[in-house]
């Protein structure tokens, strides 16, 4: 079954006293193109990441966001003891000398740079593993968006296909008419020239014969079904088909565009026509499959 390259997946887990949530959000694309946003206490962990993401996305636009929060009471802050005693004692010295008073020094101070700094505390090695586990929740939660997405894409393309071998159908019963409308203009052409007792039916009808092998489409028909049905085929193959696909679409186009050009009916050209139509429709979407 196909995947769409489009999604989202999320996860979150508490890890001792710290909160990590991730998100992964993914978008089609012809190659691999992974972003990935970490916290500074994280960014060693960048190219794993990565390695997995490709590892289990494959082609797509992916971009991955973790938050990374300290849940324990302090709240992961502490106090610059040695940077805030430094500015109180300046702030009283100061006073001092202007004689003036402040109602309340160590709210002003605790305002100043560098007092209030954050602790990232590193991971320990189980905890490493605890975020790749949530990692891989949210890539199975994206994996099933993304199988949830492919399955309307693959009823809808195969609507398609399925047009494409209707509307072949139809323009085949006008076959032995269109060659027929063809004879007789050429007939008729030939009556009207002035070398009309000169023809010799023989060898008019052999080259008639010959003149309309040029608009046999025999071949093109049984190329055409054959490329509908194997993407039918590969649509039900394992995931990761949508280039296949693609290739396919173009041989399909190549026997359409041949049909046309043989046509030499206004009937079967109109069918050719929705043939086009529907093709169009089929290589937007496949765009889409990963």
């Amino acid at each position: 079954m196909i995947q769409s390259m489009t999604g989202f997946g999320k996860a979150e887990g508490q890890i001792a006293d710290k909160k990590v949530i991730i998100q992964l959000k993914s978008l089609n694309s012809k190659q691999s193109d992974i972003n990935v946003k970490l916290p500074n206490a994280f960014k060693e962990k960048e190219l794993p990441y990565r390695k997995q993401l490709h590892e289990k996305l494959g082609r797509g636009k992916v971009e991955m966001y973790l938050n990374y929060e300290d849940v324990s009471e302090s709240g992961g802050y502490r106090i610059n003891e040695k940077v805030f005693k430094a500015y109180y004692q300046q702030l009283q010295e100061l006073e001092t000398e202007l004689d003036a008073k402040s109602a309340d020094l160590s709210s002003i101070v605790s305002r100043f740079p560098e007092v209030i700094q954050t602790e990232e505390a590193e991971l320990q090695a189980k905890e490493w593993e605890a975020v790749e586990g949530i990692l891989g929740e949210a890539i199975q939660e994206l994996i099933q968006f993304r199988t949830q997405e492919g399955a309307s894409l693959q009823a809808d393309l195969k609507s398609h296909i399925e047009s494409i071998l209707s509307l072949l159908q139809e323009a085949l019963k006008y076959e032995n008419e269109r060659i027929e409308i063809v004879k007789q203009r050429l007939q008729k052409n030939l009556e009207e020239s002035e070398q009309k007792e000169k023809i010799d039916q023989d060898r008019f009808e052999q080259e008639l014969i010959f003149y309309m092998e040029k608009y046999d489409v025999s071949e093109e028909k049984v190329r055409l079904e054959a490329h509908c049905n194997y993407f039918l085929e590969v649509m039900e193959a394992k995931a990761g088909q949508g280039r296949k696909l693609g290739f396919i679409g173009q041989e399909i186009g190549r026997e359409i565009n041949t049909l046309g050009s043989k046509a030499n009916h206004a009937e079967m050209q109109r069918l050719v026509v929705q043939m086009k139509d529907a093709l169009e429709k089929i290589k937007e979407q496949v765009l889409n499959v990963w």
